[in-house]
């Protein structure tokens, strides 16, 4: 019983790794579901039954991304010894995971009016990590004393990722778009980068 289970575990990570590859190269709309079952030598059907359709598989590699990332978020925010390198840290990585799997994301572009419930999910647990990671920074630097004290750490994190958001929306629609093209990614992070320090001047 468990040597089955982990056989259909290793075939879907298989699926997921294909359908990656292939949602990064070609992007969500130029991928089907034929191309990735043949990357794989699996039958169609075989496919279809880890996977119900091509949305399905996106937003399951989607979250796999998503822990990725909030894996290594989590082991490096909390070993820095000041609330400015987690928040740089914080912002660079969130731009790295951005610039490197940017044709992925063009699921995003087409549908970002009509994102699945799902995919919100994702985001939202996206959110509520970094704030909490970020939330703990700022008390570990009122510990240390490089800050006063703070009331309410997690409405100022909130507040921060808002802006920081803000700058992405702001960078965008000035250039009338909907979603950055990538060569507007490096001007986004450098704005989020000053806005970072002054927030963090004000709280000193």
């Amino acid at each position: 019983m468990s040597s089955g289970i982990d056989q259909q575990d290793i075939k879907k990570e298989k699926i997921l790794e294909a359908a990656y590859q292939r949602f990064l190269h070609y992007g969500y709309s130029k991928t089907t579901m034929n191309e990735i079952a043949s990357d794989l030598s699996f039958s169609k059907a075989l496919l279809y039954y880890y996977f119900p359709d091509k949305s399905q598989l996106y937003i399951a590699v989607m979250r796999k991304l998503a822990n990725e990332y909030l894996n290594k978020l989590s082991k490096e925010v909390a070993q820095f010894d000041n609330l400015k390198s987690a928040f740089i840290f914080q912002i660079n990585t969130q731009h790295d995971f951005i610039v490197e799997n940017y044709n992925f994301f063009d699921f995003f572009r087409l549908n970002e009016q009509n994102l699945p419930e799902s995919i919100w999910e994702i985001i939202g647990e996206i959110h509520e990590t970094e704030t909490a990671l970020l939330t703990s920074a700022i008390k570990s630097e009122v510990d240390r004393g490089g800050i006063k004290p703070v009331v309410n750490p997690e409405e100022i994190i909130d507040l921060l990722l808002d802006a920081l958001h803000g700058v992405r929306v702001r960078s965008v629609s000035y250039k009338k778009a909907m979603f950055p093209k990538k060569e507007h990614l490096e001007e986004i992070r450098g704005k989020r980068l000053l806005l970072a320090e002054i927030f963090i001047r004000g709280l000193n």
